[in-house]
């Protein structure tokens, strides 16, 4: 089998449809990073890396100066060992979304060559899952425009960021729940309510009788009693997504019976912590979300066929090929909205 003959860092940029604003963050262009592998045999793996600074600390520039670091690291290895390069890739902690990028990248190159899909070189467990659609933070006006979009686009499941102000966020729930009935909510706060305002929020959301799914990370990352306090004064599961980015968080999160659901996003863990997150959490019974960061549809694909290789994920919030104006689609799977298929 090919060894890695080069690595190849490349910066990307990729306007918005509409700003994109989560609590105190507003994105407009999405930066990503393509992770090109070639290997001795001719045989090109492709990966993406989207880093983030309020997640991970990531700084674009950074990652990209580490590409001659990465081909003196990686280069002569043979991809067909891939885990026993990603027992090297893991120790990159500062780096977690270039780890996601290249440890696909190796994954895709090692598909390649033996002719199959990368979900099947995972386990191949299905074939087929439905993703949400997000309502960014805005005025009452703009959020109801884009949920009515999203129920026009036939989305079933719709993700609403919520957390910069209590009593607009539950006025605009209260509206959206109002355009159809049956639709499910992933409301996710990004670490904006304090404990008690969460559980303020949750228990009007329950009063209304506004169907969700998750409440996803309503308080800081490294707030995991308030996560506990959340989880135990709400009636609907509530989801880290900040506070999990290694196996150590998952340990600990469950271990304090802080939350029912891991949002994994590989950015935030690279596909190597990734994996062995997935496995800890069906071992204990924690529901299984996958999330995404600004990635393009290359970078999709990448979470689309670690999802659906391991099996076992309940909900699905990679839907940012919808929301950037990205002019080619370059992902490995087919679009059925609100389905993606890899078959």
């Amino acid at each position: 089998m090919g060894k890695i003959a080069n690595i190849k860092l490349e910066k990307t940029e990729t306007p918005f449809k509409r700003p994109f604003h989560v609590t105190n963050s507003v994105q407009t262009v999405a930066t990503n990073i393509t992770c090109k592998i070639t290997l001795d045999n001719g045989v090109v793996g492709l990966g993406e890396a989207s880093p983030s600074f309020r997640v991970n600390g990531e700084v674009v520039n950074s990652l990209l100066a580490m590409e001659g670091f990465l081909n003196d690291f990686l280069k002569g290895l043979d991809v067909s060992r891939y885990r026993a390069i990603f027992e090297k890739t893991s120790k990159l902690l500062s780096a977690p979304s270039l780890r996601a990028g290249i440890e696909f990248a190796i994954l895709d190159a090692y598909s390649k060559e033996l002719g199959i899909k990368p979900y099947k070189l995972l386990g191949g467990s299905e074939t087929k899952l439905e993703t949400d659609k997000t309502v960014s933070i805005g005025s009452l006006e703009e959020r109801l425009e884009e949920a009515k979009e999203i129920i026009d686009e036939g989305f079933r499941i719709m993700k609403v960021k919520v957390g910069e102000d209590l009593k607009e966020d539950i006025e605009a729930m209260t509206e959206i729940a109002k355009l159809k009935s049956g639709m499910r909510f992933i409301i996710d706060a990004n670490m904006g309510y304090t404990p008690k305002e969460a559980v303020f929020f949750i228990k009007e959301m329950y009063r209304q009788g506004i169907d969700v799914a998750i409440f996803e990370q309503p308080v800081r990352f490294d707030d995991f009693e308030g996560l506990k306090y959340v989880r135990f004064h709400s009636d609907f599961p509530v989801a880290a997504d900040e506070s999990i980015k290694t196996p150590y968080d998952a340990l600990r999160l469950i271990k304090e019976e802080a939350v029912d659901f891991f949002n994994i996003k590989i950015m935030k863990s690279g596909i190597s912590h990734a994996i062995t997150i997935s496995e800890i959490a069906k071992a204990k019974n924690i529901g299984l979300m996958i999330g995404a960061m600004a990635e393009t549809s290359t970078g999709i694909t990448q979470s689309v066929h670690l999802a659906l290789g391991l099996g076992g994920f309940k909900y699905f919030d990679l839907d940012t090929i919808f929301l950037l104006d990205e002019k080619e689609f370059k992902g490995d799977f087919i679009i059925e909205k609100p389905f993606y298929r890899v078959e």
